[in-house]
């Protein structure tokens, strides 16, 4: 059994973790010319804040396992409209020696297409198909670590998360297909993920104000992982931050604990601690949902299914005062909603 002590310097200890993460959370980790297998992405997603629209751009490095040489940039860009069912996706990608990737703050180049502190800005195109983007966002919220501050150090999992700037609010101007679009208030977030490897089979979802609750904040994953022949268990992490705290039950344990499924297109999972309970429930239609393709650094492709316009409802039941209380928080469109997969069977055409 742990003394006082010994507990209280763990703690300091992932204190210190945190902080440094929170510091370092835009920070590139790829190292030019590795060869180890790495991908690595820095993305910026926002809706409306009453239509069901939305963007989601994806600033990508990849580089496959033992040939630096074949590294390239990836330029993603897709524009999400519920109000008429179309959605636009486009992709670009160039040679790494036409990108550069900042290792000591946010700052990335693909191409002529740019990502800094507040702005971002480029083109992509796909066949008849462009997306152009001028952006700026701002927002005051500190960093949120989707996993505890000790796995991003470990060897497992091999695909880490943050999320940079939480409920940031993005305003400028989008180009669809020729059509501006202006970006007035919309709210969303800037994230940062890297990894040796995509993760084998994961729900992702995030939720950037709720209806009722526009300053609430989720971020969730369900994920198992291949072990040779054999497959882990799903394990769930989560982070809500709601009326002034985060409830992060992201440790190992808590993640084997928790009870989660998902199918095309519903995911349920359900996750408590130290006296609080989330039960959620995020779900789309197949219409809501574009098709990617991802190149994995060992080799092979995922199949990224994509929604950003996705219908999440949450209960809260916190237990630590005494008496329970039950919280329903939902939104109707604004939930973003991934799924990877090696399965072929979701009936999503594949974009880009």
């Amino acid at each position: 059994m742990s003394s006082p002590a010994a507990s209280t310097e763990r703690e300091r200890a992932a204190q210190r973790a945190r902080a440094t993460l929170c510091a370092r959370a835009n920070w590139a980790r790829y190292e030019p010319g590795q060869t180890r297998g790495h991908y690595e992405s820095f993305f910026l997603r926002a809706n409306h804040p009453t239509r069901p629209l939305a963007f989601w751009i994806r600033y990508t490095l990849f580089s496959p396992h033992r040939r630096p040489g074949a590294a390239i940039g990836e330029l993603w860009a897709v524009a999400f409209d519920g109000d008429t069912g179309h959605h636009v996706a486009v992709k670009r990608e160039v040679p790494v020696a036409d990108c550069e990737f900042d290792r000591g703050g946010l700052g990335v180049r693909i191409a002529d297409a740019r990502l800094a502190p507040g702005e971002a800005a480029g083109t992509a195109t796909a066949g008849a198909h462009g997306i152009a983007w001028d952006l700026r966002f701002e927002g005051a919220a500190p960093p949120l670590l989707l996993l505890a501050p000790h796995l991003y150090a470990a060897r497992l999992p091999k695909a880490k998360s943050i999320v940079g700037l939480p409920l940031a609010r993005f305003d400028g101007t989008l180009t669809v297909d020729g059509a501006p679009l202006a970006v007035t208030g919309w709210v969303g977030s800037q994230n940062h993920n890297w990894g040796s490897r995509h993760t084998d089979h994961y729900a992702w979802g995030q939720v950037c104000g709720f209806d009722d609750h526009p300053d609430t904040f989720l971020e969730v994953g369900t994920a198992r992982v291949r072990l040779g022949p054999l497959w882990t268990p799903f394990m769930t992490v989560l982070v809500l931050r709601h009326r002034g705290e985060e409830l992060a039950i992201n440790t190992l344990r808590q993640a084997y604990r928790a009870r989660a499924s998902f199918s095309y297109f519903t995911w349920q999972f359900t996750t408590a601690a130290e006296g609080v309970r989330i039960e959620g429930t995020i779900r789309a239609p197949a219409e809501a949902f574009v098709g990617l393709t991802y190149l994995n650094p060992p080799g092979g492709v995922k199949h990224c299914l994509n929604s950003k316009l996705a219908a999440c409802e949450l209960q809260l039941t916190d237990q630590r005062r005494g008496t329970p209380r039950t919280e329903t928080l939902t939104t109707r469109h604004r939930a973003a909603f991934e799924i990877l997969t090696d399965d072929t069977r979701h009936g999503i055409a594949m974009r880009v």
